[in-house]
């Protein structure tokens, strides 16, 4: 079974959470602190995603996916917090999460996140569906090299540990290199959510492939923002 570990110091919240987890399908696992899960996972726990709430007595949900991160980017994480500013936002993403939902939310859209999350997980063994251009596990592009298994960006000296919707997100744009890809195709087709969605998740991931690739990421030779449509992917670019 599927296992979701919930992170969450709000009595009743958790206890929800754990209730339509539960119904449908999963395994839930409860921690009211980030130590706790912290310890619970050293130990011998196991997830396959991780939903964690931004305020949290200790250490808060920002500094809990970061410890996470320094020993694992195969699990997801969906941070679910009362923290949307957008200076919010984008510090969850650079903390190491791969989706963030704010308090109060749709029960219908945290599962439909859940639910993506685990589909971009499974890619990380396997091949790409019949329906996709092949893509090898390990791709080089102008001197950088992104190893897909690994989960791992090679930039000259550097080396950059990604997380699986980073990946998944670099391995679309690469797919359709050369070609346009608006936010909208990437919602539905990376995310598997609906295109009329008002996120900007797309465009802080996109910031940070930008740090992992561009010597100047103000100035982007490869990542490029197509003005009115979303971005293009440049494997060559010219001098």
């Amino acid at each position: 079974m599927t296992a979701v570990l919930v992170v969450e110091d709000e009595a009743h919240l958790a206890q929800g959470l754990r209730f339509n987890l539960e119904a449908e399908g999963y395994t839930v696992t409860v921690c009211d602190t980030g130590e706790a899960a912290l310890s619970w996972l050293q130990h011998g726990g196991a997830a396959d995603v991780v939903v964690l709430d931004g305020m949290l007595p200790g250490q808060d949900g920002f500094a809990v996916v970061a410890t996470l991160r320094k020993a694992s980017n195969f699990v997801p994480v969906l941070m679910l917090t009362a923290l949307h500013r957008p200076e919010d936002v984008l510090k969850g993403f650079e903390s190491g999460a791969d989706d963030y939902l704010a308090k109060p939310f749709d029960l219908k859209i945290l599962l439909a996140r859940i639910r993506s999350l685990l589909r971009r997980k499974t890619w990380v063994n396997e091949t790409a569906p019949a329906k996709e251009i092949a893509q090898p596990a390990v791709y080089e592009f102008d001197g950088k090299v992104v190893d897909f298994r690994a989960l791992e960006l090679r930039a000259g000296t550097g080396s950059f540990k990604l997380t699986i919707m980073e990946a998944e997100l670099l391995r679309y744009l690469i797919r359709h290199q050369g070609l346009p890809v608006s936010r909208q195709q990437i919602l539905e087709d990376v995310w598997n959510l609906p295109a009329d969605m008002d996120t900007r998740a797309i465009d802080n991931f996109i910031v940070r492939l930008r740090r992992y690739i561009e010597a100047e990421p103000t100035r982007p030779r490869y990542v490029l923002t197509v003005r009115g449509v979303g971005y293009r992917f440049v494997p060559e670019p010219a001098q």
